[in-house]
This record gives structure tokens, C-alpha cells and sequence, in this order.
């Protein structure tokens, strides 16, 4: 961040931390969605360095905040004026910098290694799979016997429920998985944890988006004649 001014550093460090928590945004002019105020959660701002009138910040923060009107907001608030000079972004949700590859030369030796020997085990350091990326969403794990009608489409109803996490509402989206971890798809929660717990018919979620391939499990249910 750029101060359009001088600022002692201590008045600097108590004003940024008035900003965790729940605070207003407007988005910006050159934003892509729509100019209305919302409400997002700054989990923390830590400031790192401060030379001069460029400060060295890290904010942990709710997906759709945006920094360079953060940084705006605190220049207002220090009275001075500021603007982002620079944003380096390190993680989002589980995928974190420091978890990830400094070049190329490690997945072409991965996959070397792979095709030319059968050897997975590097493959399997340097490409993640893609439950990984979806490991902060709440799960619902299904029956085997569920499995590929959930990949032709159908929604998840409560007989092929097997197990969910504490903590699913009413309209969360949630990963559906295999037995063994294995991502199905992503779907609407109809009902929240404890509901799935004790009821015994219905539908538990609606499928938004099918990720494993279809006959991948055996099919186990059949068409209906109508």
C-alpha cells in the first residue's frame, strides 16, 4: 500500500486493525461485478514492514474482498490517502503458495518417470487431485450402490446417504463423495446435518455439477418405464 503521505507508523498499525471483522465494501469502478455494497469478513491484517510511506501488509480474508479498496478505505482512514501498489495473492481456500511448484522441471521428471517406468509416486507430489481442491466444501458420503446415478445426473436422495459432516444448512453446497473419498459431484444441501440424520426418505441434495465420469461404478438401478 502507498500512502499519499507520511503517517507514524503506530497510528498506521492501530488503524489497519479496525478493519477485522465484518466491514462494508463498495466495489470498485473497474470491477466486474455489480456496484452495490456488500458486507465482507477480514479475518486479519498483520503489517510486516513499513518504509517510508509504502507499507508491507498480509490479509487474511472472505473470497470477494478486494485489497485495492481496502487500501483506499485505510488511506481515508489515516486521513493521508493510499492506494495498492502491489498485490501478490498466497492462498486461496486450500491451495497455498508454498505448496506449490517453483518450475516445470519437476512435473516433466514426474512424468517421465511415469510413462517410461509405471512409477506414480512422483506424479503424485506434484499434481494434486482434484479433492484437494475441493477439501473446504462439507462432504455427504454416498452408497457404491448410488454412485452412477448421481453421474447420470440424479439427485441425491436419502436412502443412498451413507454418512455427512456436522455442520451442513439448509442450501450449502456440498462435495458428494465415494466410500473411499472418491469426488462425485456437487450438489444443493436440502437439508441441513441433523435432518439428513433422522430422515429416512426424500432428497437430500440436488445435483449441480457431476464431476466422476459416468460408469465408473457399476450402474445398480434401472430405468423406469413410463
Amino acid at each position: 500500500m502507498q500512502l499519499h503521505a507520511r503517517v507514524p507508523e503506530r497510528k498506521i498499525h492501530d488503524t489497519v486493525k479496525e478493519f477485522v471483522g465484518e466491514i462494508y465494501q463498495r466495489p470498485p469502478l473497474r470491477a466486474s461485478v455489480k456496484r452495490v455494497i456488500r458486507m465482507r469478513t477480514i479475518y486479519y491484517v498483520d503489517v510486516l514492514e513499513i518504509q517510508d510511506i509504502f507499507v508491507l501488509f498480509k490479509v487474511g480474508c472472505q473470497a470477494g474482498t478486494y485489497i485495492r479498496k481496502l487500501c483506499h478505505d485505510v488511506g481515508e482512514a489515516l486521513g493521508c490517502g493510499a492506494h495498492m501498489k502491489e498485490l501478490r495473492r498466497t492462498r486461496v481456500g486450500p491451495l497455498a503458495e508454498d505448496k506449490t511448484l517453483t518450475n516445470m522441471y519437476d512435473i516433466v521428471y514426474a512424468y517421465e518417470a511415469l510413462t517410461s517406468e509405471g512409477d506414480e509416486t512422483q506424479i503424485r507430489k506434484v499434481i494434486q487431485p482434484m479433492e484437494h481442491g475441493l477439501s473446504l466444501l462439507p462432504k455427504i458420503y454416498i452408497r457404491t450402490s448410488a454412485v452412477d446415478a448421481i453421474c447420470h445426473g440424479a439427485n441425491l436422495a436419502i436412502p443412498g446417504v451413507l454418512k455427512v459432516e456436522t455442520g451442513i444448512k439448509l442450501g450449502d453446497v456440498v462435495l458428494v463423495l465415494t466410500q473411499k473419498g472418491e469426488a462425485v459431484a456437487l450438489a444443493k444441501a436440502t437439508m441441513s446435518t441433523e435432518n439428513l440424520m433422522e430422515a429416512d426418505h426424500g432428497i437430500a441434495a440436488k445435483t449441480l455439477r457431476v464431476i466422476m465420469a459416468p460408469s465408473t461404478y457399476p450402474r445398480m438401478w434401472k430405468h423406469s418405464k413410463g
